[in-house]
């Protein structure tokens, strides 16, 4: 009997950080768009997968991955634009029964929580367009498990940093953020920890569950950018109240900075079993310094 087999769609730097821990037992096969020959293709085949075309957006390219799998990993996004998410509707068209389904969604489908403390029961009010098209997939993705007796596990995940993903060049252009008294909380996970969430799903989550995936870092927006500058030796961002920052940056940035939440991790923890390497952002710029 062979391996199992693990099918990833959006196989970027998560699913990348994914791979290594699955290709020892697992035969992993990659999504991409892009073409054959492309340098896309040899890194996914150097990091042990097995590359494969096909594009969310055109139906007729999904066929060849109807029953490749029996373990799925959503990391696709949406479309940049409209508030639905016709990718993935296009993949439950395809998906045949009793699949497990991992979906790496999104923390803002809960909206603005006014810095309240939110678990997984918390009802989903999405408020900018991103947030809806995510909601619009955790909907397709439960409709087709009802359908297909599929096993769907929802991973809602806030603001993924690393070592290649941290706010520097926000930092270098002092763009500002809000005073203290205006400020929103943000949450956090690391990407490695997120491939270790994703794993820890395909083989411990629970059918047709949402977890969030975050840190048990407590910290407001502002005070994230502070401790990265201080830690790389630059300026902090200089702090404006809500009605003068408004005037400065775009309406995209000012939409991240509208929305408070302290997201909860008792569930990840518990079901999931998941011991995380950063289990803060300051925990994960103490190792930059070893």
């Amino acid at each position: 009997m062979g391996k199992p087999r693990v099918l990833i769609l959006g196989c970027g730097d998560v699913g990348l950080r994914l791979l290594p821990s699955l290709v020892a037992n697992f035969r992993v096969f990659a999504v991409t768009s892009q073409a054959e020959s492309t340098s896309r293709f040899a890194a996914l085949r150097l990091a042990g997968a097995i590359p494969i075309y096909a594009d969310l957006d055109y139906a007729h390219t999904l066929g060849r991955l109807a029953r490749l799998a029996d373990i799925v990993v959503h990391l696709a996004p949406p479309h940049s634009e409209g508030v639905i998410d016709v990718r993935t509707r296009r993949l439950c068209a395809i998906l045949p029964d009793n699949v497990r389904l991992v979906y790496i969604s999104t923390t803002g489908v809960y909206g603005d929580c006014a810095g309240e403390l939110v678990d997984e029961t918390r009802p989903v009010h999405p408020s900018n367009a991103r947030a809806k098209r995510r909601l619009t997939a955790e909907q397709s993705l439960r409709a087709w498990a009802r359908r297909r007796s599929g096993k769907l596990t929802i991973l809602r995940v806030p603001g993924i940093y690393a070592e290649n993903r941290l706010p520097l060049e926000r930092l270098k252009k002092m763009t500002p953020a809000l005073q203290a008294t205006d400020d929103v909380y943000t949450n956090h996970i690391h990407a490695a920890d997120l491939a270790q969430l994703i794993k820890l799903a395909m083989v411990r989550g629970l059918a047709n569950r949402v977890v969030n995936a975050v840190d048990d870092s407590v910290l407001k927006m502002a005070d994230y950018f502070d401790i990265v500058a201080d830690y790389f030796q630059v300026a902090r961002p200089p702090r404006l109240s809500r009605e003068e920052l408004v005037k400065q940056v775009s309406p995209m940035l000012l939409s991240f900075m509208s929305e408070s939440r302290r997201l909860l991790n008792h569930r990840m923890k518990v079901e999931l079993g998941a011991r995380l390497r950063y289990p803060t952002v300051r925990d994960f710029l103490l190792t930059l310094k070893e």
